[in-house]
């Protein structure tokens, strides 16, 4: 156990629409059951940029200051007296959500759907529970994970995202050899191809508007096939029947894009941009007893083609964060090769250091490209 630490520390606090102040704040000493954490590294997630550009992420409003950032990796400065198992210096991956481990969803193993969570860089429950763009926090023990010696701390960072991933492929209940589809190329995009990479999925196919989005992923092993989706005519969706219609039309090219037999289906589909279009193509590509996971937070209230999906059986099954991936994520990120895992680090396109750069990290992750025209995926910033 190591000595007590208390002080000041730095912060990046959001104030208003992109209103980031650098602020000092004061840290205790950890409590018996929590380690205080150095954070050492953060990636900014889509909610993260929702706050920072609305002071808003949907419905949930930003009531108090409140720093950003959760998806994060850092070194153990302080040991809280009651834990075991961690010493300072050791580098861990932080599980930002805290549930109440005692309703039923939280007794069933379910706690990512917990109405009591807390999470940090939520605006949900208030007092906010604030992010990891702070020098250092205390955090519970039980939701520090420690980094084998081969996971560095990019990767650490990167686990946060590559959970959502796990836990909507676990949803997915795909079989090896099965034939998926993953909608959208952004970084939970890629991390979902990547994890369907492990599971033995015969071939996987991915969609985005961004052609450089879906090279990317063919090139650097995270899929088999790469669709780029054609922008529909404004006039040709103006109606709920043309709308309908550009969704079938996507999905047979996507099924021929994506199989040797252009009429065959999806076994299941990965929707990550929440996009309305979107998921009426992922229902239309999907195979009778199949299942579309719906991980994109998009457009709260769409029109779908129900009957399409209910008179085939098709699952509509939502994806919500996660729950109890950490260690599985671990396991595959020590021993990528025998999980045929992708290399993940690819997608941290750019990083910044420094809370006196935080802005900037905002700036470049809202933009498709930098000025050098070099894909942007995932902003990381080092503090």
């Amino acid at each position: 156990m190591s000595t007590t630490n208390t002080g000041t520390i730095s912060a990046s606090v959001l104030h208003g629409v992109r209103d980031l102040r650098i602020e000092t704040r004061a840290i205790g000493a950890p409590a018996d059951d929590e380690l205080q954490v150095s954070v050492r590294r953060t990636g900014i997630c889509g909610s993260d940029q929702h706050y920072y550009n609305h002071f808003r992420n949907g419905d949930i409003l930003v009531r108090e200051p409140m720093a950003l950032g959760h998806e994060s990796s850092g070194v153990v400065e302080v040991v809280g007296a009651g834990v075991t198992g961690f010493k300072p210096g050791d580098q861990v991956a932080l599980e930002v959500g805290i549930p109440c481990e005692e309703c039923r969803h939280c007794v069933a193993g379910r706690y990512n759907i917990c109405p009591s969570m807390r999470f940090r860089s939520s605006a949900k429950a208030f007092p906010h529970f604030q992010g990891t763009l702070q020098g250092r926090i205390n955090h519970p023990a039980k939701w520090c994970h420690k980094l084998p010696e081969n996971v560095t701390l990019d990767e650490g960072a990167l686990l946060e995202p590559l959970s959502v991933a796990i836990h909507a492929i676990r949803r997915s209940k795909v079989e090896r050899g099965a034939n998926v589809l993953v909608i959208g190329a952004g970084a939970v995009g890629l991390l979902t191809a990547a994890v369907l990479r492990t599971t033995g999925a015969s071939k996987i196919t991915i969609a985005d508007i961004a052609g450089s989005r879906v090279e990317f992923a063919k090139q650097n092993g995270f899929a088999d096939r790469s669709f780029e989706v054609p922008r529909a005519n404004p006039d040709a969706v103006a109606s709920i029947e043309g709308k309908l219609d550009h969704a079938k039309a996507t999905a047979a090219a996507l099924m021929k894009a994506g199989n040797d037999d252009e009429s065959q289906q999806f076994d299941a589909v990965f929707e990550c941009t929440g996009v309305e279009s979107c998921v009426q193509t992922a229902i239309y590509s999907t195979v009778a007893g199949g299942r579309v996971l719906l991980i994109g937070m998009g457009i709260p209230i769409q029109t779908l083609p129900m009957s399409a999906a209910a008179l085939r059986e098709v699952d509509l099954v939502g994806v919500f964060r996660y729950a109890q991936t950490y260690e599985y994520g671990l396991e595959v990120l020590a021993n990528k090769a025998k999980y045929n895992l992708p290399d993940i680090t690819k997608l941290a396109t750019h990083r910044f250091s420094g809370f006196d750069h935080v802005v900037d990290a905002f700036s470049m992750a809202g933009k498709p490209q930098d000025q050098e025209g070099k894909l942007v995926i995932k902003v990381i910033i080092e503090t």
